[in-house]
C-alpha cells in the first residue's frame, strides 16, 4: 500500500513573515468597532501578565480578543473581515520561498496541512487562499448563537499540544502514522516536539532556540526569504 504523503507547515513566522493574530485583531477591530482601538494602550500590561506567568498563553489570546472584538461577534459579520485580512496576508506577509515550497510539496502529491496555534476561524480563509486541503488550528468559541467569543475551543494548538492535535487530526482522516509520510515545516523551537516525530523535520528561517536544537538533532534549516 503506498504511503500517505503529507506536508505539515506552522503559520506564523514560517509561512508568514510576521505573526498574524495582532495584526488580524486590529483589522477587524478597524471594520467592526474602531473604538475599539482607544483600548490598545491596554495591551502591554496584558503582555506584562504573561510575562510575570500570571496567566498563560491561551488566557492571553483570549484577553486580546475581548479588547479588540468585544464579548462575540456574529460569525455572518465576522466572514468578511477573515475575508478581507486573508487577501491583506497573502498581499504583503507571505514568505517567497513558502509559496515556492507548498507548490512543489503539491505537485509531490502530499496532502497540504496548515498546523497554527492561531484561532481556526480567521486562519481557514488564508489557508483556503494557499491551497491548503486542511487546517490544525486553535478552536474559536462559538455558541449556539453563532457568536465567535473570546474563548478557546479546546487546547491551544502551541507546544506539545500541536503534536497531540495533529495526531487526533490523523486519526479523524483516517491516516495511521505507519503509513504516512509526514515533512514538518516550522519557525520556532515550541514545535521541537512535532519536527522530531516527523519523518523530515525542517527548520524554517530559525529562531535561536530551534536553529540550535536543529543542529543537535540534524534537521535541515532552509531560508524562505523575508
Amino acid at each position: 500500500m503506498a504511503r500517505t504523503l503529507l506536508a505539515i507547515y506552522d503559520m506564523d513566522r514560517t509561512v508568514t513573515r510576521t505573526g498574524t493574530y495582532t495584526g488580524f485583531l486590529i483589522h477587524a477591530a478597524l471594520r467592526l468597532a474602531p473604538w475599539r482601538l482607544l483600548l490598545a494602550p491596554a495591551v502591554p500590561f496584558v503582555m506584562a501578565g504573561y510575562a510575570l506567568r500570571l496567566f498563560n498563553r491561551r488566557r492571553l489570546k483570549e484577553i486580546n480578543q475581548r479588547l479588540f472584538l468585544g464579548g462575540g461577534v456574529p460569525r455572518a459579520r465576522l466572514a468578511p473581515v477573515t475575508d478581507s485580512y486573508a487577501a491583506l496576508v497573502m498581499a504583503t506577509n507571505i514568505r517567497p520561498g513558502a509559496r515556492a515550497q507548498i507548490a512543489a510539496d503539491r505537485a509531490e502529491g502530499r496532502r497540504l496541512v496548515l498546523a497554527t496555534a492561531s484561532y481556526r476561524f480567521y486562519v481557514e480563509p488564508i489557508a483556503r487562499a494557499l491551497g491548503f486541503d486542511d487546517v490544525v488550528a486553535t478552536g474559536g468559541l462559538a455558541g449556539l448563537d453563532d457568536m465567535i467569543r473570546p474563548r478557546t475551543d479546546g487546547e491551544n494548538n502551541y507546544g506539545p499540544a500541536k503534536l497531540r492535535m495533529v495526531e487526533a487530526w490523523m486519526k479523524t482522516a483516517g491516516i495511521a502514522r505507519e503509513e504516512a509520510d509526514v515533512r514538518f515545516y516550522s519557525d520556532h523551537v515550541s514545535d521541537g516536539p512535532v519536527l522530531g516525530w516527523a519523518d523530515t523535520g525542517i527548520a524554517v528561517n530559525p529562531s535561536r532556540g530551534l536553529r540550535r536544537l536543529a543542529a543537535k538533532r540534524g534537521w535541515a534549516v532552509v531560508d524562505w526569504g523575508v
